[in-house]
């Protein structure tokens, strides 16, 4: 294998390596009628989970539509993926004072 090859082939290796970006799952409360923490800043391709540990149960569900939990009873949780950049409000369906902001970066 000539010296060229050689070095393409390392340079592209090192390319795609350096693609690989591990995603992180955020942990969000749901407690005292309200959401832990209440903005939440991740990175795109990152993900939360909302767990409900109140006994009313509860939803976390984005104001302009694109995600929303499944209605959540006490102890359960549910993973939301974010795949794209932007600022998301969010609220429970079943309580709509309690309100949210994801920030995704």
């Amino acid at each position: 294998m000539t010296k060229f090859f050689k070095t393409l082939i390392t340079a592209s290796a090192v390319v795609c390596l350096a693609g690989i970006a591990h995603a992180a799952d955020i942990k969000a409360d749901i407690q005292g009628m309200s959401f832990s923490p209440a903005t939440i800043t991740v990175s795109v391709g990152d993900t939360i989970t909302f767990t409900n540990r109140d006994g009313a149960p509860h939803t976390a569900t984005a104001v302009d539509g694109s995600f929303s939990t499944a209605t959540l009873r006490k102890g359960k949780s549910e993973t939301i993926a974010f795949d794209s950049a932007g600022t998301f409000a969010f609220f429970c369906k079943i309580h709509p004072g309690m309100k949210g902001t994801i920030v995704v970066q």
